[in-house]
């Protein structure tokens, strides 16, 4: 079975998103971003809010960011960190919404688009 996906994401960028977001420990991080909103974090009270710290935020930071999930921007001394990937979002959950229900069967057995 062929499938189209043209209206939607990249494969890819989508598959890589959701690898992205394969940890509670980044998708933690990235809720408290959005919380945020466009102003962001720095990195030390992003650390605090959601209890990941040092080494392993600056790593789950790096994997958001490849995956075009968040920036970071240094502000003088501080680093600030935003979820700019609202659109993002919005689209990965439609790349899974999109076609909802298309191949469900009614009860008498007739096929069902949406």
């Amino acid at each position: 079975m062929e499938m189209n996906f043209a209206n939607d994401i990249d494969l890819t960028v989508a598959a890589a998103q959701f690898a992205a977001l394969g940890s509670e420990q980044r998708l933690s991080v990235l809720r408290m971003l959005v919380r945020a909103g466009p102003e962001g974090l720095s990195i030390g009270v992003l650390g605090a809010r959601t209890g990941v710290t040092g080494s392993t935020l600056t790593h789950h930071m790096k994997i958001l960011t490849s995956a075009g999930l968040v920036t970071q921007v240094k502000q003088g001394r501080s680093v600030i960190c935003a979820a700019v990937a609202f659109d993002d979002v919005q689209a990965l959950s439609k790349f899974l919404l999109n076609e909802c229900c298309a191949d469900r069967t009614a009860p008498d057995g007739e096929h069902r688009h949406g």
